[in-house]
């Protein structure tokens, strides 16, 4: 019995060292490219060395840090290329979102995105800038439960924290777009329009795609987005 507390209580650890080793990567705290020393990390956050090892090898498999056999770990680095990537796919998969969104909305959906939409707009409008990060991928995982698809939601979560990535890095220039944008979107879903939401769902994909390509000075892709 003893055993099964002790670890219990150690997986929670871990699983707590990991959000705040993530949250700190995602705000830039840790910036891409830092070297993660273990000590260090153990000493700053309180903790031993054991949660510390075991959170750098669960974000390593998520893609935020990098492990180089006897060079240790380091934040990783988000290229531009990768960044275009992401963007690629979260069109497919937003846009299938938004439409099953709408073909299974209901109003407890409906008033969940429109309560996330509120707490966005306080915090756009106070300039809390990481908690618009952290709202802007609650909302979108909101819409993804919306859908009723236990597959599509499981995909998007992994996905949706490599956005909040990108989004942390443009969030003051497109904290109040995407406000605007979600809003529109969340009116298609509430009405129901399928066809509707997935445009404004590709539109706000595209919107945030040129956002972060302009951050790091790449043209896009396709010229249309």
């Amino acid at each position: 019995m003893t055993d099964m507390t002790l670890g219990g209580a150690h997986q929670t650890l871990r699983d707590e060292v990991t959000k705040e080793l993530r949250r700190r990567i995602l705000s830039g705290e840790l910036a891409q490219g830092e070297r993660l020393v273990e000590d260090r990390l153990a000493a700053t956050l309180g903790v031993s060395r054991n949660p510390v090892r075991e959170s750098i090898r669960v974000l390593a498999a998520e893609g935020f840090i990098q492990v180089v056999p006897r060079l240790g770990a380091t934040v990783a680095r988000l290229s531009a290329e990768e960044g275009e990537e992401l963007f690629d796919v979260r069109m497919a998969i937003e846009g299938l979102a938004a439409r099953l969104a709408a073909r299974k909305r209901s109003p407890a959906s409906a008033d969940r995105l429109r309560r996330l939409l509120d707490q966005a707009r306080e915090a756009v409008e106070a300039g809390r800038l990481e908690e618009v990060a952290d709202l802007n991928t609650a909302f979108h995982l909101a819409v993804g439960e919306a859908t009723g698809n236990s597959y599509l939601a499981l995909m998007m979560k992994p996905m949706l924290q490599r956005a909040q990535w990108i989004f942390s890095q443009t969030a003051a220039a497109r904290g109040p777009h995407s406000w605007t944008e979600h809003l529109s979107l969340c009116e298609a879903i509430a009405a129901g329009d399928e066809d509707e939401a997935q445009a404004r769902a590709v539109a706000h994909v595209a919107a945030a795609r040129r956002s972060f390509l302009q951050a790091v000075g790449r043209r896009a892709k396709h010229p249309n987005d």
